[in-house]
């Protein structure tokens, strides 16, 4: 293999892995995280939740629907892209474009024909890590006969990156500006006005409510108490993005001040994190960096609630009450929806951002219906208590 065709993925542990370059040529860092799933591509790369990570798909065959045009504000928001056998041509009558043409306009550096399974195996045994990816101009000399010397050198760089703090994350992939999405379909007229908290990954989930009949005001996570409320929401939603809920306390302040005013609350992704954190609980990061395509994978963070029955949330001595652990992932190691059956608020883990099937988007139905039930009582708090 010539220099010019050469990458290689750097482990923070010394673990070196040599592929091919792919998508854009130079170096990128990140944590690294992989995805088990036979599709869904194309929606890990557009997650917010994923900004700033290196992406490794075990799944051999990658690339062969190519990528859709992006869908409203979506971006591609990974750092790196680890791949094994990319298609040498998109076969889908769909597609846009190829796979690797998207990733290199969007300046995501790639490495292919790396053994990914080998990888997924290292990181889940050894935990999730900071990596890089190293191609081009990045890569020191003797890099092809991976000398002691320049592998020294690539992973000092990737040990040199700093931690990502999670309000830091959702600074840099939340929409710049607030706006306002109309309720789509319909006689026009909205059922009810609807507050999201944009962490990052807002887009996607606000237009399923407007679908449903909701007008939606995406505000930024900076938004104060008084700003939000003055807004008279129905309902609040915080939305999947970057990072963790222990790095964005003000975000954890401001879903107790929803919490205190009694209007409901709906949290997806890291907004599941932080109804954690405000009613009281923890989170912690698992063993492993994985993200999966389907709905029942475990988290990289979770939240360190009890895993069965109920608990009275721990902020000031139970001020919100008994909450239900609801749904456990399939390997019963997290919690995956907390559901607060004294205040109107409950949050679940797993949401796909984007183009969600029904199956994935159930809880927005909910949060309406927890809406509708405050509406009909005049504002009153009603029990949010559900069946299934």
């Amino acid at each position: 293999m010539s220099r010019s065709e050469l990458a290689l993925v750097v482990l923070e542990d010394g673990r070196v892995f040599r592929g091919r370059a792919y998508g854009a040529r130079g170096r990128t860092l990140g944590k690294i995280f992989f995805s088990t799933g036979m599709t869904g591509y194309q929606e890990i790369l557009t997650d917010p939740a994923n900004c700033g990570q290196i992406a490794v798909m075990t799944f051999p065959h990658i690339g062969n629907t190519g990528m859709g045009a992006p869908a409203g504000d979506q971006n591609t928001w990974v750092a790196g892209l680890v791949v094994r056998d990319p298609a040498r041509r998109a076969a889908w009558r769909g597609e846009e474009g190829e796979l690797e043409d998207a990733l290199s306009e969007a300046g995501v550096v790639g490495i292919s024909h790396v053994d990914t399974r080998a990888l997924t195996r290292h990181l889940r045994d050894n935990g999730a890590m900071r990596a890089g990816i190293f191609s081009g101009d990045a890569l020191p000399s003797h890099s092809e006969d991976l000398s002691p010397a320049a592998v020294a050198v690539l992973v000092d760089v990737v040990r040199s990156q700093a931690p990502v703090n999670g309000a830091e994350a959702a600074h840099h992939a939340r929409a710049a500006q607030a706006r306002v999405i109309e309720t789509i379909g319909g006689d026009g007229a909205a059922s009810a006005h609807l507050v999201a908290v944009d962490l990052g990954g807002a887009a996607g989930a606000a237009q399923h409510l407007a679908q449903r009949g909701a007008r939606v005001s995406v505000v930024a996570q900076s938004v104060t108490l008084d700003q939000l409320l003055a807004l008279a929401p129905d309902g609040v939603f915080f939305s999947d993005g970057p990072g963790e809920a222990s790095g964005a306390g003000s975000a954890v302040e401001l879903a107790r001040g929803v919490l205190d005013a009694g209007v409901p609350f709906l949290g997806t992704g890291l907004g599941h994190q932080l109804l954690g954190r405000a009613l009281g609980y923890g989170t912690y990061k698992l063993s492993d960096g994985q993200a999966e395509a389907n709905g029942d994978a475990a988290p990289v963070t979770a939240v360190d609630a009890p895993l069965t029955g109920l608990s009275v949330a721990p902020h000031d001595d139970g001020r919100y009450g008994r909450v239900e652990a609801s749904r456990v992932s399939v390997d019963g190691r997290a919690v995956e929806q907390l559901r607060a059956l004294d205040v109107p608020a409950f949050s679940v883990q797993q949401h796909r951002g984007a183009a969600a099937e029904p199956q994935y988007s159930e809880h927005f139905d909910q949060f309406l219906s927890l809406v509708e039930a405050r509406r009909a009582q005049g504002g009153a708090t009603p029990s949010v208590k559900q069946e299934g």
